[in-house]
């Protein structure tokens, strides 16, 4: 597989050093991404990245993970608008064990294969470098003038921030030069990967490794993920989407997928998932023939749902989400653990019922109108019955004297009522 025709018809090239491909084509070589590590968790922000390292495995190459423990301490000029928090090492060493977790789903560090991946930390060999050892080895290679033509630095100096560039930031592409140069050094890696905004820093890289030691590396860069209508990608009303179900379940994580439109559904499942071109391009066809059954998306959030957690987890989720929208079953809301049942029914009508009442049972007929008042009258709850539009969990009432008792509660305190198609409300028993 050709690695950067691989990733060309995907979209996923923004830039390109010349003569990257011919190097790739000459047989197994070693790429790099790095990888912030202050959170326990990557977002679906990183996943541009890591599906390039995963491309980058599946045409036959070495990636490796950079975990920047160094650089994440300090800021990037092209990333952030204020520098980042000390991480202290217990912190950085957790987050670096639980982002390798994660890239297991998506890399191959395990095996035997020439190209199995690597996980390194720029923190194992900068903690020891002595300022002036660093700058007398490296700061001598890299002019003043070259750092300032920067893109990123010109943004940065020329910002509305009234504090100024520090020299904290400035020195940042030194840093990350020299993870390219010590990866280079250490394990032949011959090219760095990005996003489009990291430029200027992997360029540097190639320069120093060229000023220092003379030898020839490589870039590729792909462009930052946006929404059709210009909105950011991966940020929602709560916040960012996570890979770590503790933080985004999957639920709202296939929810996230589902609900893309259909000029981002086109782009988003060429970039996070690994289906061939012919099967894309048949998917695209199905969806302009029929928009309203959304294959595209159902697609996409299958694959991205079942390579981040499990098939297990997918299932759950699509039945979560026809128990509001679809043909859902009983048993399909039964099995729902309490998080998701509670996301699958945010901002429905809540009634508060006596679990002591329940466990001796009540009649629907009392339960709906007296304890919850879900019908204004048993005359008009009746007559809804005897047309078939109440159901509790998903099974119809057909006689209003039923006895409700705790056997009903899913979770040990929750009854979904359905009053006709769309309205739904929840009984929680206190």
């Amino acid at each position: 597989m050709n690695f950067v025709e691989e990733l060309r018809w995907r979209g996923m090239i923004h830039d390109v050093m010349p003569g990257t491909e011919e190097q790739l084509l000459k047989g197994l070589a070693s790429g790099y991404l790095g990888i912030d590590p202050t959170a326990d968790s990557l977002h679906i922000g990183h996943l541009v990245g890591v599906m390039m390292l995963k491309h980058f495995q599946r045409a036959g190459h070495r990636p490796i993970a950079l975990i920047g423990g160094a650089t994440g301490m300090i800021g990037d000029p092209s990333m952030k608008s204020q520098e980042r928090n000390l991480l202290d090492e217990d912190t950085l060493r957790h987050n670096q064990s639980a982002i390798k977790k994660q890239l297991s789903k998506f890399l191959d560090f395990d095996s035997d294969q020439p190209n199995a991946a690597l996980l390194v930390n720029n923190y194992d060999w900068m903690k020891d470098y002595s300022f002036l050892n660093f700058i007398r080895d490296i700061g001598k290679h890299i002019t003043v003038n070259y750092i300032m033509a920067k893109d990123s630095v010109k943004k940065s100096l020329n910002g509305e921030s009234s504090a100024g560039m520090s020299f904290t930031e400035f020195s940042y592409q030194l840093l990350q030069g020299y993870d390219f140069l010590h990866l280079y050094e250490e394990y032949g890696c011959l090219l760095q990967l990005g996003g489009s905004d990291q430029w200027g820093n992997i360029t540097t890289g190639t320069e120093l490794i060229r000023r220092k030691v003379g030898g020839e590396a490589y870039a590729l860069v792909c462009p930052l993920i946006t929404k059709a209508d210009g909105g950011k990608f991966g940020k929602t009303e709560s916040g960012n989407v996570w890979l770590d179900k503790r933080y985004t379940s999957p639920y709202k994580f296939y929810q996230f997928w589902l609900n893309v439109t259909d000029a981002d559904a086109e782009k988003y499942i060429k970039i996070f998932t690994t289906l061939p071109k012919e099967e894309i391009e048949s998917l695209v066809e199905e969806q302009k023939a029929a928009p309203h059954l959304r294959p595209l998306q159902k697609r996409l959030a299958k694959e991205i749902t079942i390579m981040v957690h499990s098939e297990e987890d997918y299932n759950m989720a699509v039945d979560a989400s026809e128990i509001l929208f679809g043909r859902a079953t009983a048993d399909a809301l039964k099995k729902l653990d309490e998080e998701t049942f509670l996301q699958v029914f945010e901002g429905v009508p809540t009634f508060d019922i006596s679990s002591e009442e329940l466990s001796s049972g009540v009649k629907v007929l009392d339960l709906l109108t007296e304890k919850a008042a879900i019908f204004p009258s048993k005359g008009e709850m009746r007559k809804t019955v005897q047309a078939g539009g109440v159901q509790l969990n998903k099974e119809k009432i057909t006689d209003s004297e039923t006895i409700i008792n705790a056997s009903y509660l899913i979770a040990d305190k929750y009854i979904i009522v359905q009053r006709g198609k769309k309205n739904y409300f929840v009984l929680l028993a206190k």
